[in-house]
This record gives C-alpha cells, sequence and structure tokens, in this order.
C-alpha cells in the first residue's frame, strides 16, 4: 500500500499575528494591555522556530481540515461573534452529569468523575464545575438500538440534549453529560462522539469508542437486542459493560470534554496551529491533537473566562501531580477516614506536563 503523502497546514507569519492580535485599533490595544509576561507566550504563535506551537499536519483526506472546509476564526471573529455566550457572574458553573456507570465498579465511576470534574476546573480556571447525581439511562427516556456494525447498545444524543436541557440549574453557564455508552445522532448515522447545542449551552459526550476493547469481541453476548426498542425497556443496560479505566482513557475522556465545552464558550474548530480545538474525524486524528489550546485559541478562552495564564497551567500540573501516587495503577488505597481512594492513572499525561513546564519556563522568564 503506497504510504499517504503528510500534508502541513502552513500559515505565514503575518497571518498568525493577525488571527492572534487582530488590526482593530481597539483589540490591538486590549492585546497591548495584557501582562507583557503573557504575550511573550502567546507571541510565540508566530516565531517559526517555537518549540511550543507547530504548524497542523494533515495525514489523509479523511483528516477533519480536508474533508470540513469551515471559514477560519481568529480572535476578532471570536470576539465579535453575536451568538457566542460569556459566563457571568449570575451564571458561572459549569455542571457535569453522568449517565449510565463510568466504571465497572460504584468506587471507580465515582472517582473518574471527580477526576474530570477536577481537570475542568483548572482548564477553565476560575469558573466553578459542579458534579450532579449520576442517573441510569432510564431517567432520561431516550430512544436506544443496537448498532447493526458493533452490535453495542446506543442512545440518542438528541434526547440525552433535551433531558439535559430541562435539567439545566439557575447558575449553570452550560451542563454536559458524560457517559460509556455509544451515542447517534440520528437513524441514519452510524455514531458520533458528542454532540451540543451552544445556545442552549448542553452537550452529551460518550467515551465508548476510548476503551482499547471497544470493537473487540469483550462486548459479544453482553447486549440482549430489545424486541422491541421504542418499548422504552431500559433493561438492557443493567450491568451493561463498561471498559477498563486506563491512563490513556482518562486523557481521551479529558480532551473530548474540554474540546466540546470549549465550542459552547464559542471556539470554533481552529485550522492556525496543532491544538486541541482541531476537528477529527476518527480516533487516530483526536489523538494526534495536542491536549492544549494554541496561542490563538489560548486568547479566546482568557478572554471569555478571565484567568491568569500562569496560575492556570499551575492548576494544570497541579492537577496531574495531585493523587498519582506510585501505587500500582487501579488498585485503591485506603484513607484515614476508612474512603477507598484510587490513584488517578496519569502517566499519559507526563509529556504534556513536561511541555506545560516549557510553557510556564517562556511566562516566568
Amino acid at each position: 500500500m503506497p504510504a499517504t503523502k503528510m500534508k502541513t497546514v502552513r500559515h505565514s507569519e503575518q497571518s498568525l499575528r493577525t488571527a492572534l492580535i487582530s488590526k482593530n485599533p481597539a483589540l490591538v490595544s486590549q492585546y497591548e494591555k495584557l501582562d507583557a509576561a503573557e504575550r511573550r507566550l502567546m507571541n510565540e504563535a508566530f516565531r517559526p522556530a517555537s518549540d511550543l506551537f507547530g504548524p497542523i499536519v494533515l495525514h489523509s483526506q479523511s483528516d477533519w481540515i480536508a474533508s470540513h472546509p469551515e471559514p477560519p476564526q481568529g480572535f476578532e471573529e471570536f470576539f465579535s461573534d453575536p451568538s457566542r455566550k460569556t459566563p457571568s457572574r449570575e451564571k458561572h458553573s459549569i455542571y457535569i452529569q453522568c449517565i449510565g456507570s463510568l466504571g465497572n465498579t460504584r468506587i471507580i465511576s465515582e472517582e473518574y468523575v471527580k477526576w474530570l470534574k477536577g481537570y475542568c476546573e483548572a482548564f477553565f480556571y476560575g469558573l466553578t464545575v459542579k458534579l450532579l447525581e449520576p442517573v441510569p439511562v432510564s431517567a432520561t427516556q431516550c430512544a436506544f438500538r443496537v448498532n447493526e456494525n458493533t452490535k453495542n447498545l446506543q442512545i440518542h444524543a438528541g434526547h440525552i440534549l433535551h433531558f439535559l436541557k430541562k435539567k439545566k440549574p439557575e447558575d449553570a453557564f452550560c451542563i454536559v453529560g458524560v457517559t460509556m455508552i455509544d451515542l447517534y445522532p440520528r437513524d441514519s448515522w452510524n455514531f458520533v462522539f458528542g454532540q451540543a447545542s451552544l445556545t442552549d449551552g448542553v452537550g452529551i459526550f460518550s467515551f465508548a469508542r476510548y476503551g482499547g476493547d471497544f470493537y473487540s469481541s469483550s462486548y459479544e453476548g453482553k447486549v440482549k437486542a430489545p424486541q422491541r426498542p421504542s418499548s422504552r425497556d431500559y433493561s438492557a443496560f443493567d450491568s451493561y459493560y463498561t471498559p477498563d479505566v486506563t491512563s490513556v482513557l482518562l486523557l481521551r475522556s479529558c480532551k473530548t470534554l474540554t474540546h466540546e465545552i470549549g465550542h459552547i464558550f464559542g471556539l470554533r474548530h481552529c485550522q492556525w496551529l496543532a491544538c486541541l480545538m482541531q476537528g477529527s474525524n476518527h480516533l487516530e486524528e483526536a489523538d494526534r491533537r495536542p491536549l492544549d489550546l494554541c496561542p490563538i485559541c489560548l486568547r479566546k478562552l482568557q478572554c471569555a473566562v478571565g484567568f491568569n495564564i500562569v496560575e492556570r497551567y499551575k492548576a494544570l500540573v497541579r492537577w496531574i501531580d495531585d493523587d498519582s501516587a506510585d501505587t500500582p495503577r487501579g488498585t485503591p488505597k485506603h484513607g484515614p477516614d476508612g474512603n477507598v481512594n484510587l490513584p488517578k492513572p496519569v502517566e499519559a499525561f507526563e509529556e504534556w506536563r513536561e511541555w506545560i513546564m516549557k510553557c510556564l519556563a517562556v511566562v516566568q522568564k
């Protein structure tokens, strides 16, 4: 088979500078008022030799940018987007709603959603992240089916969004559902990783396909196809198989969650530099995306949330370092109060931690 020719998406220094700073005098002046150290980091965007922010590399024609032409969004387009929603004093919280179990025991499930909460608090530094009580699939009253290809259960993403919209608390900037059950958006579609409504501030994301054994026989025989899916008999989901919680699964989950919540803030798919906000058509492409934002998207998020970049990076490093004791993965530790603590599996985050330290070194020169 011939090797796929990789293509690098390179923008001129001038177009990257305009995307980051803009040519609008008011936005240029806003940029110049930023902390000098923060500007030093963001200016890495248009330094051709930067080892922090590189160009996007397309591996095949099926990659997102090649197959989804979209107008690029610089800071100015983001800032002046009339439909963009920004957190306010009254609506300052991100809510996470777990649907079904996230792990094969209650303790793993509870710890997993706590790790996701902590990660979101560091990533969207300055906002409050709250957990809602987990609910079974039956509580959502969604349609479901067995996927013809994978033979796995799937739940209807649009119905879940409708359920979340009704549950959205008063102080919520947004509410996002997370599940280990595969999603489909409509009957004609095979599957979707997630779906969000920006106007309603709701999203649903599935981590099912991020487990190492989703496509293998682990699921065979686990699913009894309902005779009539419309009969709303949700017993098929009782003790439904969940993947083993690994460091890679946690990393992929954190990546998807922050990418999709980024959309709710009005960040569109990034086409400037390698960035968390790049679109992805398949898992290999999603895995190639970095965990963090390029300077252009970082400026957008900072404008929406108002964090200090150094404090945000430090919070992300703390999340990686906290609780990741040298206990073998998945071995529960008993705390002094008798509660069980699972060590957070953060091995897959180590390379990213080193990258953040390099960014901190630039900012703290």
